[in-house]
């Protein structure tokens, strides 16, 4: 079986799921990550240590070590190491993505002026640095509008402005969270992107591009509503209750983004909105649905959404790439406010909730915690699966009802 490398943050959710998915299918993985292991020099060929802020230096490691343990495949599982694994699968001479193309995913302002040269409904942009002053930018701006640092996700630093006063409050809220963030960016992080405020129902979409066509995986409905000032998600819902013509549109215009942006390969990650105007790419990410919500997809004969991906990019037959046929959910459960969590109580109460089959608390008691848009974490993750979405969405609500926290 081939060597893949996987580049894994010690920040992210996706290690375990990842590396169970390798050993179903007995791949000899290296985990390439940004901390030192202290065994390594125990497994030798089994680590990598990386500076994933210098891509460079890290690429040049990465030819360095496949020289003596060759790799097959190199694969980023979040937006941290997504650009690195296309460089390094670029000198590597392996199956990627281009550069180019994933940089566009990578930071929000070039996404969209690819977008703009496409037919695609596209909200006007304007683009400012962190170190601009709001109260000067502020006649370039139309309102509402969505403030965005360029290179965060989970809608980290994501405000709905209104009028000037909560524009330059919010310009404000968003450049402090990208300075505390440059460590991880860079210079090119270091941009607010403002675009027109879109209205109307949102939805996922998880896909798989196989020769530059994308295989649709899931359809994630977004039942509460993203109306702002801030745009923290809660429940996914799949399969989508939308009528099939919208669905339909939804996939042809993730499939007609990434086409724009120059991707071909691999998982990708979409957020879509809808309305009269037609259907709008929030944004598209070259990487899987994030957090631990991959667990509520199975696929074909019950493999999870990470082996498919493992699959790809080692050249495997992808088998079946049907979703199983029961309708599934997650809700990603929030921080209700700042402060040190102390106890997370009701998890058994949850569990008795008919449909509920999971609730992960991934946050580690005695710590600090914030809520988005500042935060970068949620205090877990709650499961369910049913008859149908209707049911799965009742049982995840229901659940989180039973649940309760203490932060002080």
């Amino acid at each position: 079986m081939g060597r893949l490398l996987l580049l894994i943050p010690t920040t992210t959710y996706r290690t375990h799921d990842f590396m169970e998915a390798a050993g179903a299918l007995e791949v000899d993985v290296v985990v390439g990550s940004d901390r030192r292991q202290a065994l390594e020099h125990l497994m030798p060929g089994k680590t990598i240590a990386l500076d994933f802020g210098n891509l460079r230096a890290s690429v040049d490691d990465i030819v360095s070590f496949s020289a003596e343990y060759p790799l097959e495949a190199v694969l980023g599982v979040d937006d941290y190491t997504v650009v690195l694994a296309s460089m390094a699968g670029e000198a590597l001479g392996l199956p990627h993505n281009s550069v180019d193309s994933v940089r566009s995913t990578r930071y929000k302002h070039l996404m969209r002026n690819k977008l703009e040269q496409t037919s695609l409904p596209s909200p006007g942009i304007r683009l400012f640095s962190v170190a601009d002053n709001p109260q000067e930018a502020w006649p370039d701006v139309s309102c509402p509008c969505v403030l965005k640092p360029v290179s965060l996700s989970a809608s980290r630093g994501v405000i709905r402005a209104n009028n000037r006063t909560e524009f330059i409050a919010a310009f404000e809220r968003t450049a402090a969270l990208v300075g505390r963030e440059n460590d991880k960016g860079g210079e090119e992080s270091q941009k607010i992107l403002v675009e027109d405020y879109v209205p109307g129902g949102e939805v996922a979409l998880e896909g798989l591009l196989v020769e530059g066509e994308l295989e649709v995986l899931a359809l994630f409905d977004k039942p509460d509503p993203l109306v702002g000032p801030f745009f923290e998600e809660t429940i996914y819902v799949t399969p989508s209750r939308l009528p099939v013509s919208l669905q339909k549109a939804i996939e042809e215009t993730t499939s007609e983004a990434a086409k724009a942006l120059g991707l071909r390969i691999g998982p990708v990650h979409a957020e879509l909105r809808y309305n009269d105007a037609g259907v709008w790419l929030i944004e598209i990410a070259a990487r899987s649905i994030g957090g631990l919500c991959s667990r509520v997809l199975k696929f074909g004969a019950g493999i999870s959404l990470e082996e498919l991906i493992l699959r790809q990019a080692l050249g495997m037959d992808l088998e079946d790439l049907g979703r199983e046929r029961s309708a599934a959910g997650v809700m990603m459960l929030p921080v209700p406010r700042k402060g040190t969590l102390r106890s997370v109580f009701g998890q058994e109460a949850a569990m008795k909730v008919e449909g509920i089959h999971g609730v992960e608390i991934t946050l580690p008691l005695d710590q600090p915690v914030e809520p988005l848009p500042d935060g970068d974490k949620y205090l877990g993750f709650m499961f369910a699966k049913g008859e149908t979405p209707e049911e799965v969405e009742a049982a995840l609500r229901q659940g989180y009802r039973r649940l309760g926290v203490l932060i002080e």
